[in-house]
């Protein structure tokens, strides 16, 4: 996440709230994402691993990670690149969420 785009930043995490598909989990691991592309200073390409995934959105098992995550790349907000070397990174990208966008647009033009 580049450091000077923090009101888009913002202004998805409103979005993200909205998205009634989301539970905490969801949540929890797309603040993870944020955090590390906040560290790496990136807003494209973002290289995770599940471990620290794990750790930054305090998610114990490995089933629910794999749930969560693999259904935040079927709702569109990720797309998950991974990497079989073990001395490269997988990566990611944020994309542009599948949801409705109309609370949100509204909500906008009533401030």
């Amino acid at each position: 996440m580049k450091k000077n785009n923090t009101i888009d930043w913002i202004e998805f995490i409103i979005q993200i709230t909205e998205d009634h598909r989301l539970n905490v989990w969801h949540i929890a691991l797309i603040i993870s994402i944020l955090k590390i592309a906040y560290i790496q200073n990136e807003e494209k390409v973002i290289r995770v691993s599940r471990t620290k995934l794990m750790d930054h959105s305090h998610i114990k098992t490995r089933p629910t990670y794999h749930k969560y995550f693999k259904e935040l790349q079927d709702f569109g907000y990720i797309k998950y690149t991974p990497s079989y070397h073990p001395d490269y990174r997988s990566t990611l990208e944020f994309l542009n969420p599948k949801i409705p966008h109309q609370k949100f647009v509204k909500r906008q033009n009533k401030q």
